[in-house]
C-alpha cells in the first residue's frame, strides 16, 4: 500500500537545519586574535624591542593597536594580517582599568612625535555592509520562521494546539491485496465482492432500484482476517481507502472525538468514491447508557455524530463504512440498523479445508520438505485462525534455519504448533529422575486411553519435556472439525482427562500434584454437561445457567432462578459423571499396564514420540525395536538432507560458473581477454554441467539393467540374492559404506527386508 504523504515533514526538517545555521551564524566566531601577552610587554612592542625567544623573532615593532572592552589587539610591522586586522591580530592583551590604556597609548603618542609610524584606534571596523546588518537580519528570519510554524500548527497539524479536532486517518491510494491473497474466508469474500462490484459498477444495481450498502460490519474473533478483507476489498475495487481506529476518536479533551468524525467524512466527501475503514469500533461505538457516566459523556457524543454521519439528514452517497470489531455484542442498536451497518458478516475461524488453503498461501514462499502432509497439519490445527498459521509457519523457518536444515520438515511444523499453543520447550531445566519418569508415566496414561477410548481423538504428538507451565503434554489430532459435541465424545474426553491421575496412582500407589489442570478440565466439562447442555439423567431436559447479566461489567453479578436444592442435586451429578469415569478409564489401564510401561519406557528413552511411534506400541512392538527404527529413520532424513544441501550446493557453484562465463564474454567483446582465456573459462563451466549431470545418466541407466534381471528365471534370480547376501555379510563395513551402485528401487527392497527382519 502506498500512503498519500505531503512535504509538511520535510519542510519541518529544512526549518531544523535553517535554525542551526542561524545559531552558528550568531554564536560561533571564527577571528583569531593572535598570541596573548602581557601588559608589561607592551612597551617592548612600542619601542620596537619586544622578542618572543632567543631564537625566535627579534625586535619586534608595532605597527597598529586596537583596544575594545578589556582586551587590546596588536599588529606588528609586515604582518600578512593588515587587511583582516583587527578581526585577526599577532598579539593580544587584557588591560583592567582606563588608566592601563591611557598609559599605552601615551607612550605610543611619544613614540610616534619621536619618528614611530603606529597608529590606534576603539572604533571596529566593518568589513561590508552586509556584516553590519546580518544579526538583524537573522533576527527577521528567525521570528519569521517561528510565525510560520506556529500558522502551520494551529492550521492542519494533529500535534498542534488547534489540531485536535482534526481527522487521524490514514488515506491509501491503493493497496496489493487481493482476493486470491486469502483462504478460508469463501463466503465472506463472496459478499465483500458484490461491494467491489457496486463500486466498480453502479448503475448495474441502480437500474433495478437496489442501492449501495453503506456500511458492513466484519465481525469475528481475533486473527480471522477482518483487517486483511478490508484491504482486499480495497485492492480489488481501486478506489481510496481511508484507515482509523475507533480508538483514534477518544480524547482527553470534550468534543474532539465528534470532530474527527466530521472531519473523517468531509476527507471521504472529497475522495468518493470510496471506501473508510474502522478498526476496533468497539471502542467508541459501545451501547450508549451502559457506562457510568450521563448524556454528556465523549463517546456518546462521538458516537452520535458517527449515527448523523452514516445516515443522517445529508446523505453520503458513494462512502462504504467497513467496520471491524471482536465485540458485536456491545455495540449501539442504533448502529446496527439497516441504513447505517446494512450487513453483518461474520468471519469466522477457519475449518479444515480453509485451513488447508491458508498453509499453502503462507507456504509458498518457504522451502518445505515433500513430506510435509497439509491435510494432516490442517487436521492438527483445529482452532486455529489465519494469523495463527502463519505465526506457526514462521515458527517452523526459524526452528528450521536454527537446525541448520535446508528445508522446513513435518517435525519444525509441529515444534512451531506447540510452540504457539504452550511456548518453547524448556530442555534446560534441571529435572529429576523421579519427576521424568513421573511425567512419563502421567502422558502415558492420557496417550493410552486415547487410543482406548472410541470417541477420542487421535494421538499426534506425546511429549516429557517441560514448555510453558506442563511438564509434558499429548497433543491429539481431530480427524474432522466437528461442530457438535456428542454425549459419549464428552464422557472420553472426560476419562482421557483423568488418565495421567490414574496411571501415577496404578504404578507408584500415590498421587501427586501434576494433575491440577486435568482436574480442572474434567470438572469444567462434567459441570457444563451438567447446568449448560441438558445432559444429566437426574435433571434432563433443563439447563441452571443464568442468562440475565448486568451490562456494566458483565460477569460481576448473575442471577440465579433455581433453588438450592436443585443446584445441590445438580452438583451432585457431575460428582457423578466424575467418578463413573474415573472408575472406567482405571479399568481399561489395568487390563494394558503392560502397554502404559512400554510406552513409559520409550519416553523416558526418546522424551518426545509421535503418532507413527503410538500405533506401534499399541500393536505390541517392544521399546528397542521402536527405538532402532526411529534412528534409522532420523538418519534416512539426514542422508537426505545432505543430499539437498549437496544439490543447492551444486548449483551454486553452477551459477557461479555462469556468471562467470557471461563475464567472460563481456570482456571478450571489450578485448580485454583472449579468445582463448575466454575457452578455458567456457571448458570449465561445461565441465561442471558434465559433472553435474552425470548421476542423472546412472539412475536412468540402472533401471533397465535391473529389468533385464526380473526376465532371467526366478530360480536364478532367488539363487543371486543369496549369494549377495552371502558376500555383503563378509563384506568389511568400509568397503559396504562405499558401495554406491544401488538403484532406488533395490534400496527399497532391502528397506523392506529389514523391517521384516525388525
Amino acid at each position: 500500500m502506498e500512503e498519500k504523504k505531503g512535504g509538511f515533514k520535510f519542510s519541518y526538517l529544512i526549518i531544523l537545519l535553517l535554525l542551526v545555521l542561524l545559531v552558528c551564524f550568531l554564536f560561533i566566531d571564527t577571528s583569531n586574535p593572535g598570541k596573548r601577552v602581557e601588559l608589561s610587554d607592551v612597551d617592548a612592542f612600542i619601542s620596537g624591542t619586544y622578542s618572543e625567544s632567543d631564537t625566535g623573532p627579534q625586535n619586534i615593532q608595532m605597527a597598529q593597536l586596537y583596544y575594545y572592552d578589556g582586551i587590546g589587539y596588536i599588529l606588528i610591522e609586515g604582518s600578512e594580517l593588515a587587511d583582516s586586522f583587527p578581526n585577526n591580530a599577532d598579539y593580544y592583551f587584557e588591560y583592567s582599568s582606563s588608566n592601563d590604556i591611557n598609559r599605552i597609548i601615551e607612550k605610543i603618542d611619544a613614540a610616534v612625535a619621536e619618528g614611530a609610524t603606529i597608529s590606534y584606534d576603539t572604533n571596529r571596523p566593518s568589513d561590508n555592509w552586509f556584516l553590519s546588518l546580518l544579526p538583524t537580519l537573522l533576527i527577521i528570519i528567525f521570528g519569521g520562521v517561528m510565525v510560520w510554524v506556529l500558522y502551520r500548527m494551529m492550521a492542519g497539524s494533529n500535534r498542534g494546539a488547534m489540531g485536535f479536532g482534526k481527522s487521524r486517518a490514514k488515506a491509501y491510494a491503493s493497496t496489493k491485496v487481493k482476493f486470491d491473497d486469502i483462504a478460508g474466508a469463501d463466503e465472506e469474500k463472496a459478499e465483500l465482492e458484490e461491494i467491489v462490484e457496486f463500486l466498480k459498477n453502479p448503475k448495474k444495481f441502480t437500474d433495478l432500484g437496489a442501492r449501495i450498502p453503506k456500511g458492513i460490519l466484519l465481525v469475528g474473533n481475533p486473527g480471522t482476517g477482518k483487517t486483511l478483507l478490508a484491504r482486499a476489498v480495497a485492492g480489488e475495487s481501486n478506489v481510496p481507502f481511508i484507515s482509523i481506529s475507533g480508538s483514534d476518536f477518544v480524547e482527553m479533551f470534550v468534543g474532539v472525538g465528534a470532530s474527527r468524525v466530521r472531519d473523517l467524512f468531509d476527507q471521504a466527501k472529497k475522495n468518493k468514491p470510496c471506501i473508510v475503514f474502522i478498526d476496533e469500533i468497539d471502542a467508541v461505538g459501545r451501547q450508549r447508557g451502559a457506562g457510568l457516566g450521563g448524556g454528556n459523556d465523549e463517546r456518546e457524543q462521538t458516537l452520535n455524530q458517527l449515527l448523523v454521519e452514516m445516515d443522517g439528514f445529508e446523505p453520503n452517497e458513494g462512502i462504504i463504512v467497513l467496520a471491524a470489531t471482536n465485540r458485536s455484542d456491545v455495540l449501539d442498536p442504533a448502529l446496527l440498523r439497516p441504513g447505517r451497518f446494512d450487513r453483518q458478516i461474520y468471519v469466522h475461524v477457519p475449518d479444515v479445508r480453509g485451513r488447508e488453503g491458508i498453509l499453502r498461501i503462507h507456504a509458498k514462499n518457504k522451502p518445505i520438505d515433500e513430506s510435509v502432509d497439509f491435510k494432516t497439519l490442517a487436521r492438527i490445527t483445529a482452532g486455529f485462525t489465519g494469523a495463527d498459521i502463519e505465526n506457526m509457519l514462521n515458527e517452523a523457518a526459524i526452528l528450521a534455519a536454527r537446525a541448520n536444515r535446508p528445508t522446513i520438515i513435518m517435525t519444525d511444523i509441529t515444534e512451531g504448533i506447540n510452540k504457539v499453543i504452550m511456548g518453547p520447550q524448556k530442555k534446560s531445566r534441571l529435572v529429576t529422575e523421579k519427576d521424568k519418569k513421573i511425567t512419563a508415566y502421567h502422558e502415558s496414561g492420557h496417550a493410552m486411553l486415547a487410543k482406548l477410548l472410541k470417541n477420542c481423538d487421535d494421538v499426534q504428538e506425546v511429549s516429557i519435556i517441560p514448555r510453558g507451565m506442563a511438564g509434558g503434554y499429548t497433543m491429539s489430532r481431530p480427524e474432522t472439525d466437528d461442530s457438535f459435541a456428542s454425549y459419549n465424545k464428552l464422557m472420553d474426553e472426560i476419562a482421557m482427562s483423568m488418565g495421567g491421575r490414574i496411571a501415577e496412582e496404578l504404578v507408584f500407589g500415590e498421587i501427586t500434584t501434576g494433575a491440577s489442570s486435568d482436574i480442572q478440565q474434567a470438572t469444567k466439562i462434567a459441570h457444563k454437561m451438567v447446568f449448560d447442555w441438558g445432559m444429566s439423567k437426574k435433571l434432563g431436559f433443563m439447563t441452571l445457567s443464568s442468562q440475565e447479566t448486568i451490562f456494566v461489567g458483565r460477569d460481576y453479578q448473575t442471577k440465579n432462578d433455581f433453588s438450592e436444592k436443585l443446584a445441590a442435586e445438580a452438583d451432585d451429578e457431575v460428582r457423578e459423571i466424575l467418578s463413573y469415569n474415573y472408575e472406567r478409564a482405571k479399568k481399561l489401564l489395568k487390563d494394558n499396564k503392560n502397554l502404559l510401561e512400554e510406552m513409559a519406557k520409550l519416553l523416558i528413552e526418546r522424551e518426545t514420540i509421535y503418532k507413527e511411534e503410538v500405533d506401534m506400541i499399541m500393536q505390541g512392538q517392544t521399546t528397542e525395536e521402536i527405538v532402532k527404527y526411529m534412528e534409522k529413520k532420523e538418519k534416512a532424513q539426514k542422508a537426505k538432507e545432505a543430499k539437498i544441501r549437496e544439490k543447492q550446493l551444486q548449483a551454486k557453484k553452477l551459477e557461479e560458473y555462469k556468471n562467470k562465463v557471461e563475464e567472460g564474454k563481456k570482456l571478450l567483446d571489450n578485448g580485454i581477454i583472449t579468445k582463448e582465456e575466454y575457452q578455458m573459462v567456457l571448458d570449465e563451466y561445461q565441465a561442471q554441467l558434465a559433472k553435474a549431470a552425470q548421476p542423472k545418466q546412472e539412475k536412468v541407466e540402472k533401471p533397465k539393467a535391473e529389468e533385464a534381471k526380473k526376465a532371467e528365471p526366478k530360480k536364478e534370480i532367488a539363487k543371486k540374492a543369496e549369494t549377495k547376501t552371502e558376500e555383503t555379510e563378509k563384506t568389511p563395513k568400509r568397503i559396504k559404506a562405499k558401495a554406491s551402485s544401488k538403484t532406488q528401487t533395490e534400496q527399497k527392497k532391502q528397506d523392506k527386508n529389514d523391517n521384516k527382519g525388525e
